[in-house]
Formats: C-alpha cells, sequence, structure tokens
C-alpha cells in the first residue's frame, strides 16, 4: 500500500496525507468505503477516493452543518438527516433539547458500519430519539409532506449515488416535506475550486427558485479541498437571520461551550461572503 493518500480536485493539485494502515475497505453496490489510520489526522474516512472526514477535523462540518439551521428554525422538534451515515451529524442534532425525533437515512450501509468500528463516539446510533433508515434518502424524502422542521442533507459531492442530492426534483421534494417555516441546509461544495462551481451555481438558484429565502454560508475545514466550504440554506420563511437567533441561544444553548468550532459570533459571520463568493452565486 502507498504511504500516502492522494485525493486531487483540479488537475494534479490536491491533498496529501500520511497513511500508516489502511483499516477499512469494502467495495459496495454503490461506492468504495476505506478507513486509514493516518500519521497526523487520526482516522479518516473516504468514499471513492475523496475525504469525508477526519478524527481531528470532523467537529467543524457537523457542527456548522446542525447548528447553523437548528438555531434559526424556531422550534425544531423533527429533524430529517439525509446521508450522513458516519453519525457526526446526528450527535449535533441531538444536543438540541427541542429536538424530539430525528430520522437518519443513508444509502449504504458500510458507511455505518465503518463508523462504529473505527470512529468510536462519532456516532450516537442508540440514541432512543434515532431511528436510522438505510435506504434511498431521495425516494424516502418525495414520500413525505409537511412533515419536518429541519432536513440536513450531509450528501458526498455530486456524483454517484449523491448525484441526485443536487437535483431540481429533490430540493422540490424537500421544500414539500418541510413544514411552514422549515429549513434546509445542504452541503454545497468548494467556491475555491472551478470544477465545483456549476454544481454550487446551480443549487443556490434551484434553492432560490423554490424557497422565500437561501443563501451560502461557509466554514473552515484543512481536509477539504481548498480548505473553504459552502452549506447551501433555504428557508420557507423569510430570512431566518432575522428570525429568533438570539431566543434559541438563550433557549436551548447550553452545551454552546463544549462545541470547538460554532459560536453565535461565528454564526453571523459565517453569512458574510467574499465577493468572488458573492458574484459566483448571483451569476
Amino acid at each position: 500500500m502507498a504511504e500516502s493518500f492522494l485525493e486531487y480536485y483540479e488537475g494534479k493539485t490536491g491533498l496529501t496525507i500520511g497513511i500508516r494502515e489502511k483499516l477499512f475497505d469494502k467495495q459496495t453496490p454503490y461506492q468504495r468505503v476505506e478507513v486509514f489510520d493516518t500519521d497526523a489526522w487520526g482516522h479518516l474516512l473516504t468514499i471513492d477516493g475523496m475525504v469525508m472526514l477526519s478524527e481531528r477535523d470532523e467537529f467543524v462540518y457537523h457542527e456548522m452543518i446542525s447548528h447553523v439551521p437548528l438555531f434559526m428554525h424556531p422550534a425544531p422538534k423533527r429533524v430529517l438527516v439525509i446521508g450522513g451515515g458516519d453519525g457526526g451529524t446526528v450527535r449535533e442534532v441531538l444536543k438540541h433539547r427541542t429536538v424530539e425525533h430525528v430520522d437518519l437515512v443513508e444509502i449504504d450501509e458500510a458507511v455505518v458500519e465503518a463508523s462504529k468500528l473505527h470512529f468510536p463516539g462519532l456516532g450516537v446510533f442508540e440514541h432512543p430519539k434515532l431511528s436510522v433508515t438505510i435506504g434511498d434518502g431521495i425516494g424516502y424524502v418525495a414520500g413525505l409532506e409537511n412533515a419536518v422542521d429541519v432536513i440536513i442533507v450531509d450528501g458526498s459531492d455530486p456524483t454517484g449515488p449523491a448525484e441526485g442530492l443536487f437535483s431540481e426534483s429533490f430540493f422540490r421534494d424537500c421544500e414539500r416535506a418541510l413544514k411552514p417555516g422549515g429549513i434546509l441546509v445542504a452541503q454545497n461544495e468548494s467556491p475555491w475550486v472551478p470544477s465545483y462551481r456549476p454544481a454550487i451555481r446551480a443549487v443556490m438558484q434551484i434553492l432560490a427558485g423554490q424557497f422565500p429565502y437561501a443563501n451560502l454560508y461557509l466554514s473552515f475545514i484543512p481536509l477539504y479541498p481548498a480548505g473553504m466550504w459552502g452549506m447551501a440554506l433555504a428557508s420557507k420563511g423569510g430570512d431566518p437571520l432575522d428570525g429568533p437567533l438570539a431566543e434559541r441561544l438563550a433557549e436551548d444553548g447550553d452545551f454552546l461551550e463544549a462545541l470547538r468550532y460554532y459560536n453565535p459570533e461565528l454564526h453571523r459571520g459565517a453569512f458574510a461572503l467574499p465577493n468572488f463568493v458573492r458574484q459566483l452565486i448571483e451569476e
């Protein structure tokens, strides 16, 4: 086995991570799931050769994809997570006392298996408020109407089984599945990478056409391509930054000091976009 893991995201430009040992390798009908022990980032989960998370930096992605929408919603009780089979997003969602039930729909059971084996403490799969379904999240959400408060689309890049998570029909089904005032958030790639920009722009245009409010916010994840990562957020209500954020933080924010990335100041600042990102999504 090579001593380094390489992920190219633009030509021969990419990421190099030192590898000590391969811990897990399974080719499923959907994708190849691997786990490596690295020299600097702990255990590393990859899907089809793309980094999904490492033990050292996973908290950034999971905190930002979860707490931003949940603190923007006035009373999030039922949450749907599509993808996210590693369990990190659900772990963060379940820190909110208002949440009564979470449905996790993951297409590939191997992701759950790899997480349970090699990322202890990442997922909370036995939590009584959690229901795990191994199946197609696209089909699952198509069967819902006025059913959930928050939908979190925690998928991989728009290839293979995750390609449909970037489609207009999928986001239309998400809008129908949300209750009045519901919020949707979806990972939306890195604006630094030219090959990702068409997907970013397309998602934002679709959401702007289907929701009263749609915007992009940013987080910074060292092992994701180029480090800067976008999250697309859409709301069936008004601008959620004008909503009950302060009240929600006071009501349900007793765990904030234990978080490692998210905080109220960062929440607001994440929506302050560099000019080149504004221009990308406004084109």
